[in-house]
């Protein structure tokens, strides 16, 4: 069989490092969706060398590779959907080259977020993307999926700080696409068209990413509502008011009550929605804008509570407490279909009022939190896995927020990915055309269609 020959292939070029053990197979063979596809074989690469050779192997003998990092993925983007090989980038975690003249970095895919913002602050510096998997994310992932996080408001996404990548195809053929020029329109943009991708056209070994100076100041402001569509205006009513925060986070009552059980944060139970606001800038800068932000609450009667965070330390706790959401959701229901939509801001308060009429029609709790500051609200649906008419109920809730979504001008998923979990509703936001030219693209990188099958749907 293939699988034997490809085994002892790749057994030859990474010794103990390639790995089809049961336990190991079941170790890779899950991501954060709670779903579960085994790999044939796990390869554990160290350089790009490798993934050439084993891209190389694949291609030969059609067997299907699915790149992977630390597995936090909540689309199946990492999973193994019909075997094959789980090339794992893990060990490839790598700063290759710091540029503080140019403000750029190189890194290998397998750098977790967190470890580049730890080597960059002594020099003042941060890189920007920061989604809430942060501390365990790698930066190929986080290129894969195109991934955001609160600070996206004023500092944009992963493909804002991207300037170029290491890439190797699917035929094993290793390519340096972009360049350390800010300015560059020689040719077709490949690295913008790699990053979103999902590992579908090429597998990323290295970037080359741009950092920026930290500020000299910033602050954290919690405001708490007794009105959620208010909450959601206000997101509109800062913005319009020539304030561009580096955050502004919506949590809804669901979710404050679920996290402060869980951690004691001293969230108002009573509140039936909070922002969390992070502006930075200079002293001066930063001081206005709080006033100005002050200012436009004093107006709202809907607002209950306004709050500046003192110091760092109650920073980062109102911080720790918004990132922990997800993990304490599981106080709900053990099942969870966790959707990150994006809407037109000015569309924000009729999504979330439509997504609370459809929880009140299925009898469900979708608690709603997330960036709404660029639109982008994460409805996690839940369930209880034992229980076959709250599942039913779920699916039909996620089919009817879609819909809206969609309705709006809105997309599926901002951040998180098409992977497995939205496949059904890609052609429906992007219509039958585009759908064919995905095809196509595809094709023409991976004409043996190789590279992460079963993703996209393409």
């Amino acid at each position: 069989m293939y699988k034997n020959k490809v085994y002892k292939k790749i057994k030859s070029l990474l010794g103990k490092r390639c790995l089809n053990d049961k336990l190991s197979k079941v170790q890779y063979s899950y991501d954060a969706t709670q779903k579960m596809y085994s790999p044939d074989i796990v390869a554990l690469v160290e350089n790009t060398n490798e993934v050439s050779e084993i891209l190389k192997i694949a291609n030969k003998y059609k067997v299907p590779i699915v790149p992977r990092g630390w597995g936090s993925g909540f689309s199946g983007g990492a999973l193994n959907i019909e075997g094959g090989i789980c090339l794992s980038l893990e060990k490839m975690d790598k700063i290759v080259e710091f540029d503080k003249d140019n403000l750029m970095v190189w890194v290998e895919a397998g750098l977790v977020n967190y470890d580049l913002q730890e080597f960059l602050k002594p020099y003042g510096l941060f890189f920007p993307p920061d989604p809430s998997s942060w501390k365990f994310s790698t930066i190929g992932g986080n290129i894969a999926e195109n991934a955001g996080g609160p600070r996206a408001v004023k500092y944009g996404v992963t493909k804002n700080w991207v300037n170029g990548l290491e890439i190797v195809l699917a035929d094993g053929t290793v390519l340096n696409v972009g360049s350390k020029n800010i300015k560059d329109v020689a040719g077709y943009n490949i690295t913008d068209l790699i990053i979103g991708s999902e590992g579908t056209l090429a597998v990323v070994t290295k970037a080359l990413l741009r950092v920026h100076p930290i500020s000299d100041d910033k602050k954290t402001i919690q405001i708490v509502f007794n009105g959620i569509r208010a909450a959601a205006e206000m997101v509109n009513n800062i913005l319009n008011s020539k304030i561009i925060p580096t955050s502004i986070e919506f949590v809804d009552k669901d979710a404050i009550k679920t996290v402060d059980d869980a951690l004691n944060v001293g969230f108002p139970k009573d509140a039936e929605a909070i922002l969390i606001i992070e502006i930075d800038g200079g002293i001066y800068e930063v001081e206005e804008n709080s006033k100005k932000i002050k200012r436009l609450c004093e107006k709202d009667k809907s607002i209950i509570a306004f709050r500046v965070a003192k110091n760092e330390k109650e920073a980062d706790e109102i911080w720790i407490a918004r990132r922990s959401i997800s993990p304490t959701l599981k106080r709900i229901a053990d099942g969870k279909l966790n959707e990150d939509i994006v809407v037109p801001r000015s569309k924000l308060p009729d999504m979330i009022e439509k997504t609370q009429e459809i929880a009140k029609k299925h009898n469900l709790y979708i608690v709603s939190f997330g960036h709404a500051g660029d639109g982008n609200i994460h409805t996690n649906i839940m369930y209880h896995t034992d229980n076959n008419k709250e599942i039913e109920a779920a699916k039909k809730a996620m089919d009817e927020i879609f819909s809206f979504c969609l309705k709006l001008g809105g997309s599926i998923t901002g951040e998180h990915g098409v992977g497995i979990t939205k496949q059904d509703y890609l052609e429906k936001q992007v219509g039958s055309d585009n759908i064919k030219l995905f095809k196509n693209i595809k094709k023409a990188f991976d004409p043996k269609n190789i590279l992460n099958p079963h993703k996209m749907r393409l």
